[in-house]
């Protein structure tokens, strides 16, 4: 492509508070942690930083609370050059917090408190209706009202823009009006969750993304952590491999995958090279610790990458 990739990112915007320990504690049980961080998260914020670092120009369509948090998020996206002009800042709500706990292989838990994201409306879209208009991708996450997210995926059909639409977390959800996203990607819980069919093994988790393909979505993709992915599109399934690295923190890991796969598909990759890519560039955010911190820039990524094509 001679310009730079377009993403728009319609979604969440959280503050993550990062407890590391050596194990999660019991019911009842209080127990001392080794470390704290504080940083900037929610899925559909750390998408767009994912973008923004591999290169895109990336619109956030967002909403806020009045609070110090909120106030902090807009800060970060303008400091990394993302397009503030539609995060909204809501009165009387606080802005959405996730509380995350990550034990000492890397595993972690996380319990999200939505506060303003729940308020993110489809008239939001409608007035960012300009700025979506231009863009290559359109991604969105469940950490919104759905009928946000159905209005947004008509919104990209009707424009004929490709959309990406990440499940998660998962939730029961009308699949008839999702069907229109260009890519359905999931991991391996939230395949079971949405499909009701098991995935704990790559044979499962092959039937699950055929069985959704199956409902008419253009691509499903199912993430494997470290056993890579697996695309079911226009010509079957394939396996994508992994790429094998020692993982600090997973936390953000998903979404450094979905980030980066908009934009290797904005630049004209076709989608197996886009996910080969999007596979090395989230594994290598599980090597540091944090979520969008942990995110590489781009001409770090293609020196890792041109490394890894040459072993």
């Amino acid at each position: 492509m001679t310009r730079c990739p377009r993403i728009a990112v319609i979604g969440s915007a959280n503050t993550d508070l990062t407890v590391f320990s050596d194990a999660f504690p019991r019911p009842g049980e209080t127990i001392f942690g080794n470390s704290f961080d504080l940083g900037f998260g929610g899925k559909g914020a750390n998408q767009a930083v994912a973008a923004r670092r591999c290169g895109a120009d990336v619109t956030m369509v967002a909403k806020v609370g009045n609070d110090l948090f909120g106030e902090a998020t807009v800060r970060n996206f303008a400091s990394m050059g993302i397009d503030t002009t539609h995060v909204g800042v809501v009165e009387g709500t606080s802005s959405g917090v996730a509380p995350i706990f990550v034990d000492s292989t890397g595993q972690n838990r996380i319990i999200v408190v939505p506060g303003a994201n729940e308020t993110l409306q489809p008239e939001d879209v409608d007035r960012a209706a300009d700025a979506l208009r231009s863009a290559d991708t359109i991604i969105l996450q469940f950490e919104i009202p759905l009928e946000t997210v159905y209005y947004a995926v008509r919104f990209a059909q009707n424009h004929s823009i490709r959309s990406i639409v990440n499940p998660a977390p998962a939730r029961p959800a009308d699949l008839a009006e999702l069907t229109a996203a260009s890519f359905f990607v999931l991991n391996e819980t939230e395949a079971e969750a949405i499909s009701g069919l098991p995935a704990g093994t790559a044979e499962e988790a092959q039937a699950c993304a055929v069985a959704l393909k199956q409902k008419g979505f253009g691509g499903v993709i199912v993430t494997l952590g470290a056993r890579g992915c697996l695309y079911a599109g226009p010509d079957g399934v394939q396996r994508i491999p992994p790429f094998v690295v020692k993982p600090k923190d997973t936390t953000g890991a998903g979404d450094a995958f979905i980030g980066s796969f908009a934009v290797f598909l904005a630049e004209g990759l076709s989608a197996r090279e886009a996910l080969s890519r999007a596979n090395l560039y989230a594994a290598l955010s599980t090597t540091r610790v944090g979520t969008q911190k942990s995110f590489l820039g781009r001409a770090e990524f293609d020196a890792e990458w041109n490394a890894a094509r040459n072993l």
